[in-house]
């Protein structure tokens, strides 16, 4: 475990240790203000009131994470294992049904049917003060979430969908088949030029360009997941690349890279991650950084100053605040 924990520092070293001086400038494009999960510090994530939420305060993307049921349906969850903190049963989809009760389980073991018979919006997160229930809320699917836009006129929106592949098991379908079905749900949404995907597992990103070229990728990473040989890099060496992950990532078509704001990832210490270093290398590759979590005001202010073009956040109005505060434009509310 510390020698994965050691690699990732040698390869984010010789990262900033090759790149160039000078700044380059970000490529085109608006601020970023991600809600993550929908914005999860507000309300109970990854429902459809959070996404609601989120386009009433007004943010760019809105963040969800997908997993498959066992009939190859997607439903917006962050894992792969139906959790019990997050999730309540409440009846068996038949009566008599022998995987019942669901709580415990793996999603891809599961009907869509079974999934959607539970209560995913009743539990408030303790790491959340103040996080907004919302009742029987269950697991939505994709075209639930881009028909919550559409009724809110939301045409400027953007969509983040997170493949929640897994290379290092087996807990979670196939990579082949997440791509398979986001693709066809969103050639129906009638939003495919709002939709970007995003994974941690960059194998998926490459089968997903394979697919669909036209989707734009973010490469999702942390340090755990950076180390020779590793799954979740989908063959490619970032040695190979003079130890760069950004040049790594846009190997295979990325046109972000979304690292781990700092470490631990519950920012009781804050060890940064990112550099001004990084975000010239990406912005001189045409690359964007949009790094994950930040949800205080003033580590978002100090990544502003790095130059990041993003910044996906469980709390979209902190975000919104410091964005007024410089003067930046807002993205549109949706009420």
């Amino acid at each position: 475990m510390k020698t994965r924990l050691l690699l990732p520092a040698a390869l984010l070293a010789v990262t900033t240790a090759v790149l160039p001086a000078p700044a380059h400038a970000a490529p085109a494009t608006a601020f970023d203000l991600q809600a993550h999960r929908g914005g999860r510090g507000l309300t109970v994530e990854n429902t459809l009131p959070a996404f609601a939420r989120a386009l009433e305060i007004g943010v760019t993307t809105l963040e969800l994470d997908i997993a498959l049921t066992k009939d190859g349906r997607e439903v917006i969850t962050h894992d792969s294992k139906v959790d019990g903190a997050k999730c309540n049963d409440t009846a068996p989809v038949t009566p008599g049904d022998a995987q019942y009760p669901y709580v415990g389980k793996l999603i891809k073991e599961l009907t869509f049917d079974q999934v959607r018979t539970l209560d995913c919006g009743s539990e408030a997160q303790s790491d959340f003060p103040g996080q907004r229930t919302a009742p029987g809320a269950k697991m939505p699917t994709l075209a639930e979430v881009f028909e919550l836009a559409r009724s809110r006129g939301a045409n400027t929106a953007t969509f983040s969908i997170e493949l929640k592949t897994n290379p290092a098991g087996s807990d979670t379908r196939p990579a082949q088949d997440f791509v398979d079905r986001v693709v066809a749900e969103v050639a129906r949404s009638g939003f495919d030029r709002n939709v970007k995907i995003q994974s941690f597992d960059w194998g998926a990103l490459q089968l997903m360009h394979r697919v669909n070229p036209a989707l734009p990728l973010y490469a999702l990473t942390d340090p755990t997941k950076v180390y020779p040989f590793s799954p979740w890099l989908g063959g490619l060496h970032p040695i190979g690349y003079g130890g760069s992950l950004v040049k790594t990532a846009k190997s295979f078509g990325a046109v972000a890279i979304s690292p781990l704001e700092s470490l631990p990832p519950d920012g009781s210490v804050q060890i940064p991650l990112i550099t001004r270093s990084m975000v010239d290398e990406a912005h001189a590759n045409g690359m964007l950084v949009v790094p994950w979590t930040p949800n205080d005001a003033a580590t978002m202010r100090a990544l502003l100053d790095k130059g990041v073009d993003g910044i996906i956040t469980d709390y979209p109005d902190r975000l919104r605040e410091v964005l007024r505060e410089r003067g930046m434009p807002l993205p549109t509310p949706y009420p």
